[in-house]
């Protein structure tokens, strides 16, 4: 594959088809991609520019492929594979949503629940009426609160090159929320929000009774099998780079629900499968797997956003946007995505349940190239789903 323009060939693209039994081990050993798969994915690859590594996991129908091209340290002596771990960013909310659609499952939260019910007395935002913020208003972004909590920044600014966030726990948030405003009323208007979402995280914690880690662990990572899908560090996390300069990696103990897990590209794809399977996923009979595979089919759902058409709506957590119109564009399909950044990584995961395709991108961010990255992930999977191989009879 030639990149930029030159005659210089680009590493091998190394691939493994994890098999669908969560409980079967993980196999890196190289195969070779499938020649159209390769096609399309030139240009996701070449976005991610020179010295960039890139993790990618594809479904297809029946197929699986993860695909791997560069290494996870500076030094180039460890190449990227299938169970190497990277920052998820905001994908993390994808992960929240389904947590909250698998506890109102099971009956232990209702949508409609006002924060204050999972909050200390004196720590509820303040707002001028009388509709309260619920649990949904969180996961779908029409909270109105703000993107990051109030005195985040300030405090951040003093280990801006290190860890900006590591310090502002959840005690900091209590704190903030009193003198948090809501803009508007609840429910009525689409403003992102990752204090929102990372809060939710913080109330489903205090509900269940479990540090948001635990409960995720329990309730989803567990039962779809995604063994290296955590918040905390791992055995071989990928190290990031901003602008060529190491960073040391994310932390936000405040908030983790929206943007504090790393992933590997084996466990994306498992994860994207069980959102496409849904009936077919392979549950441990421990596991209350009636409530998680009703969540799965929830999060699908779109709740809030533009309704014309071509606009992007809000699922629990993910985006929703119409595939498109006409035939070219695989006809009424539609695209469930979320994008996810950090100082040193950039990721995606997307799927179409119509067309039976998912495709989950994580990326270190030497160069500065981090937006093409997510650009051109958006318009692989819409390609992928374009396919007539991925079109229904």
């Amino acid at each position: 594959m030639p990149r930029g323009g030159t005659t210089t060939p680009e590493p091998p693209l190394l691939s493994g088809t994890p098999a669908d039994d969560p409980s079967d081990d993980r196999s890196d050993t190289p195969s070779k991609v499938p020649a159209d798969l390769d096609r399309l994915l030139r240009p996701l690859f070449r976005a991610s520019g020179p010295g960039g590594g890139v993790a990618v996991a594809v479904i297809r129908g029946d197929e699986r492929t993860v695909a791997c091209r560069g290494h996870a340290d500076r030094a180039g002596e460890h190449p990227l594979r299938a169970d190497t771990r990277f920052e998820l960013g905001s994908v993390t909310k994808t992960f929240t949503g389904l947590l909250l659609a698998e506890m109102a499952a099971r009956g232990e939260v209702r949508y409609d629940d006002p924060i204050d019910r999972y909050l200390p007395a004196g720590a509820v935002p303040g707002y001028p009426y009388e509709r309260p913020i619920t649990l949904l208003h969180l996961a779908t972004h029409t909270s109105g609160l703000p993107r990051l909590p109030v005195g985040l920044l300030p405090a951040a600014a003093p280990r801006w090159f290190t860890r900006p966030y590591a310090t502002y726990g959840p005690t900091h948030l209590l704190r903030a929320l009193p003198r948090t405003a809501v803009r508007g009323t609840p429910g009525t208007q689409v403003r992102y929000s990752s204090l929102g979402c990372g809060l939710l995280g913080l109330l489903l914690a205090n509900a269940a009774g479990q540090r948001y880690d635990d409960l995720l662990a329990a309730r989803v990572c567990g039962p779809l099998g995604l063994v290296d899908t955590s918040c905390g560090p791992g055995r071989e996390d990928v190290d990031g780079y901003r602008r060529g300069r190491w960073v040391p990696s994310f932390r936000l103990p405040a908030l983790p629900g929206a943007a504090a897990l790393r992933s590997t590209a084996d466990d994306m794809l498992r994860y994207l499968q069980a959102h496409l399977l849904l009936d077919a996923v392979p549950l441990p009979e421990r596991t209350d797997a009636a409530a998680l595979r009703t969540a799965l089919g929830e999060v699908r759902r779109p709740r809030a956003g533009r309704l014309r058409e071509g606009g992007t709506r809000i699922c629990l957590g993910w985006k929703h946007r119409p595939l498109g119109a006409g035939p070219a564009d695989g006809g009424d399909g539609e695209l469930l995505f979320h994008t996810g950044s950090t100082r040193g990584f950039r990721t995606f995961a997307g799927f179409s349940p119509r067309a039976q395709v998912g495709l989950a991108v994580l990326a270190g961010t030497r160069s500065l190239r981090g937006r093409a990255v997510l650009q051109s992930a958006f318009e692989t999977l819409r390609r992928l789903a374009a396919e007539p191989s991925a079109r229904p009879a």
